[in-house]
């Protein structure tokens, strides 16, 4: 296999084989909802467990679980796809690597939800929860009385509690926002002038 072909898919091996390694020991050596502060009241690791998308967010019910799971599953068989068809058409490298970001988190958080059901709560497939555990609140508030809206409200950034999928994915979809000119970029043929006259010899 050639190493253009190769790199993309060692990406994902490793972020994925990380990812994992991380979940299982926040689940045999944490209790839930328990902390390890790494950078003080800025940074920690805290034991969370989701039914739903990335970041904590959720489809509520067993039903909403299962569509979300499927959905999942197809999603990344798309992407899986089309990371394929961006290596062969010889797509920007960058572009290739981002893709390659958000297939890994999008299968790594697939293994969760698909299989941990069966291996830590004894239950079905598709029954698992999604690990999260990096947790970052920076900066904790209230805004201001004349704030519009949210006026007095507590705030807090950055809330979402998430793992390393959710992080390849965010940044493999940042990376392709900012440097899409680039990752985009076509060469325009150049067009001859029609009004131009042929000199014969």
């Amino acid at each position: 296999m050639k190493a253009v072909y190769l790199k993309p898919f060692l990406l994902v091996a490793v972020i994925i084989l990380v990812d994992q390694i991380i979940k299982t020991w926040v689940r045999t050596h944490m209790d839930f909802n328990s902390e390890i502060h790494f950078l003080g009241r800025y940074g920690m690791l805290r034991y969370t467990e989701n039914n739903g998308m990335a970041f904590g967010w959720e489809i509520g019910g067993e039903a909403g679980k299962l569509t979300l799971t499927l959905f999942r599953i197809a999603a990344v068989a798309c992407i899986g796809y089309g990371l394929v068809y961006l290596i062969q058409h010889k797509y920007h490298r960058g572009l290739i690597l981002c893709v390659a970001l958000i297939f890994a988190g999008a299968l790594g958080n697939i293994i969760d939800s698909t299989f941990y059901g069966l291996i830590y709560q004894h239950g079905s497939i598709f029954e698992g929860r999604v690990v999260d555990m990096f947790y970052f609140p920076l900066v904790k508030g209230s805004y201001p009385s004349w704030f519009p809206v949210w006026h007095g409200q507590y705030f807090e950034f950055f809330e979402p509690i998430f793992n390393l999928a959710d992080a390849a994915i965010s940044v493999g979809v940042i990376l392709i926002l900012i440097y899409q000119k680039r990752y985009f970029k076509h060469e325009v043929p150049e067009i001859s002038n029609p009004n131009s006259e042929v000199v014969e010899d």
